[in-house]
């Protein structure tokens, strides 16, 4: 028997909530031929539903329903990119979607509203059996596992191949020697992994709130000094709203900070002199340092109110599987962590594949999802800020940066 899907589109989050009390009462229910009528609500960024990139969400969700012909499957489709995704759901559970993508550093942000589904026996075996413990890891909590990750979410360097050597990029200030690097200084996601890279912390190793921020001391205040040297280097540049981008375009940049999401506008501008990399060191008072990135992971999750839960497990399951990440890296570029695929060489051979996953599994740290990291953001750009302002010098470098310090570890600022 050929399945059946009946596909309701929905303009925006905003008309969610009324298009879920308008449908109240489509849930389970048996319908002739025995099979059950579900409606599963589903939310993906618009990129995932475009034309250009195949209506991959709409692909995967038919395929979903012809491998189940116990289902006559209503799918309601929404637009919400991971990041906001946590916010709508967490608001209004019962009105949200059934299935939707979420960044994992949101993932408290759910649970406290009881607004995110465990993963348990079969599935999660088959979710484990899938991927790597570091992703598993940025998914888990108090032991329980909240979603099938399909992406690593990280990000690493581009470099012009015709300016740097494979040997230039593996130190910052060597590139420094070279070319025209920029960074994104005054962005709160980027500037710690020079801090972390000297052996600043956050919570302990990522998930004890108790622990706190250790970003002062000598360590914190090395990095700071550093970071003013950097900012008046005249081959540094700060990348701030686009401007990475745009140099490299007109080739006043040779190398920026990004992820895999700029990858088609790097490779339109630099073509085959497209270089990728996982992060290099810094020279710190003749020492070599590691920058370590903030990494996590987007996933699939399910919303415990749904009324198909069963249906609504696997579809995320399916979602997150080898076949729709395949798909979705394929048409979407969106890179997977499933690790059958990591170990294809259609895809590991990849340059941007391999670079985010050299970074996720070596120069980085799994990004704190716990509560007080909302704390961190503005002391670090406010660092970021009053260096390239000039209000942060060698003078007060000390002082400023136990002022950043003091600040994460308040209730805020």
């Amino acid at each position: 028997m050929r399945k059946r899907a009946v596909v309701v589109l929905l303009a925006g989050v905003m008309t969610f909530g009324l298009a879920a009390t308008s449908l109240t009462g489509c849930g389970s229910d048996s319908s002739e031929g025995g099979t059950e009528n579900v409606r599963l609500m589903v939310w993906s960024p618009q990129n995932d539903q475009s034309k250009d990139s195949g209506e991959w969400l709409q692909t995967m969700c038919n395929n979903f329903a012809e491998d189940h012909p116990e289902w006559d499957i209503t799918f309601v489709y929404g637009v919400a990119d991971e990041a906001s995704a946590a916010g709508q759901v967490s608001q209004d559970p019962e009105a949200s979607a059934d299935v939707f993508m979420y960044a994992n550093d949101t993932l408290t942000t759910m649970t406290d509203a009881n607004a995110l589904a465990k993963f348990g026996g079969k599935y999660r075996e088959e979710i484990k059996s899938t991927n790597s413990q570091e992703v598993l890891d940025s998914l888990i909590m108090d032991g329980d596992l909240y979603g099938v990750p399909f992406t690593t979410n990280t990000w690493f360097m581009y470099y012009d191949k015709s300016v740097f050597s494979e040997e230039d990029v593996k130190n910052l200030d060597t590139m420094l020697e070279k070319g025209v690097v920029s960074f994104p200084f005054v962005n709160s996601w980027y500037l710690p992994a020079f801090y972390i890279g000297n052996g600043c912390t956050l919570f302990g190793d990522g998930t004890d709130e108790s622990a706190g921020v250790d970003f002062g001391g000598e360590k914190a205040v090395e990095v700071t000094d550093y970071l003013i040297d950097l900012e008046s280097n005249p081959n540094f540049r700060i990348d701030d709203l686009g401007s990475g981008i745009a140099g490299l375009r007109d080739g006043s940049i040779n190398a920026m900070f990004t992820g895999s999401w700029d990858a088609n506008a790097i490779e339109e501008i630099l073509g085959d002199n497209m270089g990728v990399a996982a992060l290099p060191t810094f020279t710190l008072n003749g020492e070599e340092k590691q920058m370590m990135a903030y990494a996590g992971s987007k996933a699939i999750g399910v919303n415990p109110n749904s009324k198909n839960m069963v249906a609504a497990i696997e579809l995320a399951v399916y979602l997150g599987s080898a076949e729709a990440q395949r798909a979705h890296y394929e048409l979407c570029g969106t890179i997977p962590c499933n690790t059958e695929l990591l170990s294809d060489e259609s895809i590991s051979s990849d340059a941007v594949v391999s670079a985010q996953n050299d970074t996720f599994n070596r120069t980085s740290i799994l990004q704190p999802f716990v509560s007080k990291m909302s704390n961190c953001w503005t002391p670090v750009e406010n660092m970021g800020k009053g260096i390239r302002n000039g209000s942060i010098t060698h003078d007060n470098a000390e002082e400023q940066t136990e002022n950043m310090n003091d600040a994460m570890n308040s209730d805020g600022i």
